[in-house]
C-alpha cells in the first residue's frame, strides 16, 4: 500500500509540474488568439503528417526486431511492434515506464527476456541520443548568433548577467571536482570488495541481469543489414522532421519558416519530449514555443502549432497504442496488472553471449 501510495503521489505531482509548465506558457497571451489560431489552422497537413508518424513507428518497430533478431530473440514483427506501441502509450500516462512495460509485454507476447529486451531499448536510446546531440549541434551551428541572442536576452536576463557567468567559474569547477572524486571512490569500493560481493546471491542476480542488459546492447555489432538498420534510423528522424516542418503550412504565422526552423522544432522538441513528465506534456510545448519565439512566430502563435502537433501527436499514439493493447492484452489473456513488475532478475532467462 505504501509503494502504490508513493507512485500515486510521484505521478501527480509529475502531471502538476507538466500543468505548471502548461500555464507558465500561456501565461500573459490572449486565450482567445490562440484558440482562433487552432481553429483556422489547415488540418491537411496534421493528418499528412500523421499518415507520416504511422509509418515512422512502423520503420522503428522493424529496427527494434533488427535488433532483438541480433540478440538471438525471434519475436514476429507484429509482436514487437505490438510491445512498442504499448509502451508509447504507457508514457502518455507513466512517464519513462512505457520502456519496462513494453519489454514486459514482448515477454509475454513474444518469450523475450526483459533484461533482454531493455538492453536494446537501451541501445536504442543511446543510438537516439547520439542522433538527438548531433541535430542540436547542427541547429546551433546555423542559427547561432539568433539563439545566441535570445538566450542572453529572454533567458539570461541581459549581457550583465553573462558577463557575471563568465568572471566566476569556481562553483562549476567545484561540483565538477566532487563529482568525479565521487565516481572514483565507488568505482575502487567496487573493485576492492569484488571478491566478496560474488559470494552474494543478489549482486550475482545484478551480475545476470547486466549480462542481459549488455546482451541487448552489443546486439547491434551482430546486425547482418546494418545499412538495413541505419536506413531505419535515417527515415525515424526524417519522419520526425517532416512532421514538425510540413505542420509549419498549417498555420498562417508559420508558413513561411524554412527548414532550419523545422530542424529548429524538431531538435527542441524532442528534448522536451524526452522530459520525464507524462507524454511530454508542458516541457514540449514550452521548448517549441520558445524556439519559434527566437524566429519571430509570437506567443500565441507558437503555442497554438505546439498545442496543435502535440495534440495531433498524441491522438496517433491513443489510437495505434490502444489497438495494440487490445491485440496484446487478447494474446496473452493477461491485463495491465503486474506489467510493471516483471522479475527482471531472473537467474534462468537464457542470456545472449556479449563477448
Amino acid at each position: 500500500m505504501g509503494k502504490k501510495l508513493l507512485n500515486i503521489i510521484k505521478y501527480a505531482l509529475l502531471l502538476a509540474f507538466s500543468g505548471a509548465l502548461m500555464v507558465y506558457a500561456v501565461r500573459g497571451q490572449d486565450l482567445s488568439r490562440i484558440g482562433q489560431y487552432m481553429r483556422e489552422a489547415n488540418y491537411f497537413w496534421m493528418g499528412l503528417t500523421m499518415i507520416l508518424s504511422a509509418l515512422g513507428y512502423f520503420s522503428r518497430g522493424y529496427r527494434w526486431k533488427m535488433q532483438l533478431d541480433a540478440a538471438g530473440q525471434k519475436a514476429s514483427f507484429w509482436e514487437v511492434y505490438h510491445a512498442m506501441m504499448v509502451g508509447y502509450l504507457a508514457n502518455l500516462v507513466l512517464p519513462r515506464m512505457g520502456e519496462v512495460i513494453r519489454c514486459s509485454v514482448l515477454r509475454r507476447n513474444g518469450g523475450v527476456p526483459v533484461q533482454v529486451g531493455l538492453g536494446s531499448v537501451i541501445t536504442e536510446r543511446v543510438i537516439d541520443v547520439f542522433v538527438l546531440f548531433c541535430l542540436l549541434g547542427a541547429t546551433l551551428m546555423l542559427d547561432f548568433n539568433k539563439f545566441w541572442a535570445f538566450t542572453v536576452d529572454k533567458i539570461l536576463g541581459g549581457g550583465a548577467t553573462v558577463d557575471a557567468m563568465s568572471r566566476n567559474r569556481t562553483p562549476l569547477l567545484i561540483a565538477a571536482g566532487i563529482a568525479v572524486v565521487l565516481g572514483l571512490s565507488v568505482l575502487w569500493a567496487l573493485v576492492r570488495n569484488l571478491e566478496r560481493l560474488r559470494q552474494n546471491a543478489l549482486f550475482n542476480r545484478l551480475f545476470n541481469f547486466l549480462r542481459g542488459l549488455l546482451a541487448g546492447v552489443f546486439s547491434i555489432r551482430r546486425i547482418e543489414n546494418k545499412w538495413l538498420f541505419l536506413f531505419h534510423t535515417f527515415f525515424t528522424w526524417l519522419v520526425y522532421f517532416l512532421m514538425d516542418y510540413l505542420a509549419f503550412f498549417a498555420f498562417p504565422e508559420t508558413y513561411n519558416l524554412g527548414w532550419r526552423a523545422g530542424l529548429a522544432a524538431l531538435t527542441f522538441g524532442a528534448v522536451g519530449m524526452a522530459a520525464p513528465v507524462s507524454g511530454g506534456i508542458g516541457t514540449f510545448h514550452l521548448l517549441v514555443q520558445s524556439i519559434l519565439l527566437a524566429f519571430g512566430i509570437s506567443p500565441e502563435a507558437g503555442i497554438a502549432y505546439a498545442l496543435v502537433v502535440h495534440g495531433a501527436q498524441t491522438l496517433l499514439v491513443v489510437l495505434m497504442g490502444g489497438i495494440s493493447f487490445v491485440v496484446s492484452m487478447l494474446k496473452t489473456g493477461k491485463g495491465l496488472r503486474g506489467l510493471t513488475e516483471e522479475p527482471l532478475l531472473d537467474e534462468t532467462a537464457v542470456v545472449a553471449d556479449v563477448e
